[in-house]
């Protein structure tokens, strides 16, 4: 199957379970800022994996994930309604923390910045 296809599905399904997640899935237990973002496709097109990132503790996020592991089959089967195909993946869902990751090398960067504009300012004072 061509990659140009996968790739197509791959981007309709990160739409469409992202509203799933925001509006359809009733479940108090699914944090309410929680945002798709990727979904990888095998090549056959039954297997999906999607990524989600989840704001809140780290108990939230487990227990978000939980729930999104459980409503797999509501969100496949709504998944199934709205794209045609052949076969309607399998989904697994995993935690991406990588905009947490991206926010603390930012905090890290200002950091090292603040620094070096101190250590600028004392080296200033001396001469």
């Amino acid at each position: 199957m061509s990659e140009n296809r996968v790739r197509r599905v791959a981007e309709q399904i990160k739409k469409d379970v992202s509203r799933i997640i925001g509006s359809e899935l009733k479940d108090p237990r699914v944090a309410e800022i929680t945002s798709v973002t990727d979904v990888e496709l095998t090549r056959d097109l039954r297997y999906a994996s999607v990524y989600v990132s989840i704001y809140g503790s780290d108990s939230e996020k487990e227990e978000t994930l939980q729930t999104l592991v459980r409503a797999s089959g509501f969100i496949r089967s709504e998944i199934g309604r709205r794209i045609r195909l052949r076969y309607v993946p399998e989904f697994n869902f995993y935690l991406d923390a990588s905009i947490e990751y991206g926010a603390y090398i930012e905090s890290v960067l200002k950091s090292l910045k603040k620094e070096e504009n101190n250590d600028h300012d004392r080296s200033s004072e001396n001469n």
